[in-house]
């Protein structure tokens, strides 16, 4: 009887061994197997762009208060704030700044002061910021359009006779700062900033020469107060950092073709 019952168990476990055989058979074949899922990796290599190693550009900053940085600290104003963004860009490269500017001065000012400290003809890359003064001084329009194409030349003369290495910045609009307000004359301020600035964009459109404007920005120091220094007159940290952003592209350009 116990053989009998061994015999049966074995051959309902035959049974069942061949059944499951012939549910899931096994394809024969030499290709891979087929990943429906695939994963991708969690952090993808970064893409590299070959630095250069130890190279020297020059800038040299021309302007006013505007490029001085009158009212805030020596690393706050603008050519300070885009030379480190250039740094930054490639640290293996150095960039040494000159600037030749002062509170108040005038396109007539800015000519002398070139003449008289005669910069190299070298520099990789040259900025242009003046006018202001020329407006707030009640000077001739005339003035401008004679002297500011004058600075454009000079300034190219400076990027090693390059127009490309040159970028001119528009003039901020101070009529919307609390000094600007005061004054009681913020309509006709915007209205003369736009004309100077309309003038300097056309000729450098004319003669393909890089125009940048930031008068927007300085346009919202009413909105947005952190953007006007503590003397309430001049752009802040925080506007010039503003500038740089529209600045860099074209200035690394400049310096990197």
């Amino acid at each position: 009887m116990k053989k009998q019952f061994q015999i049966i168990v074995t051959f309902f476990l035959l049974f069942f061994i061949i059944g499951c055989s012939s549910e899931n058979p096994v394809p024969k074949t030499n290709s891979a197997p087929i990943l429906t899922n695939p994963t991708t990796p969690s952090n993808p290599v970064p893409v590299t762009v070959p630095q250069t190693q130890n190279l020297t550009f020059s800038y040299l900053a021309l302007g006013d208060s505007y490029t001085i940085g009158q009212s805030v600290c020596e690393t706050c104003r603008f050519p300070e704030q885009l030379k480190k963004s250039l740094r930054n860009l490639n640290p293996n490269n150095t960039y040494p700044l000159q600037i030749i500017a002062q509170t108040g001065w005038t396109t007539t000012n800015l000519i002398s002061a070139i003449n008289l400290q005669n910069p190299s003809s070298d520099y990789d890359l040259v900025t242009l910021l003046i006018g202001v003064n020329n407006q707030y001084q009640n000077k001739p329009f005339s003035l401008y359009e004679k002297e500011f194409p004058e600075l454009v030349a000079k300034a190219i003369a400076f990027a090693k006779g390059d127009k490309t290495n040159v970028i001119v910045v528009s003039i901020p609009d101070y009529a919307y700062t609390p000094f600007g307000q005061a004054s009681g004359n913020q309509t006709r301020i915007s209205t003369e900033i736009d004309a100077y600035n309309a003038f300097a964009k056309k000729y450098c459109n004319d003669n393909s020469i890089e125009f940048i404007n930031i008068t927007d920005i300085t346009r919202q120091g009413l909105a947005n107060t952190n953007l006007v220094a503590q003397d309430g007159l001049h752009p802040s940290e925080l506007a010039y950092s503003l500038f740089v952003e529209r600045i860099l592209p074209k200035a690394a350009s400049a310096i990197q073709k």
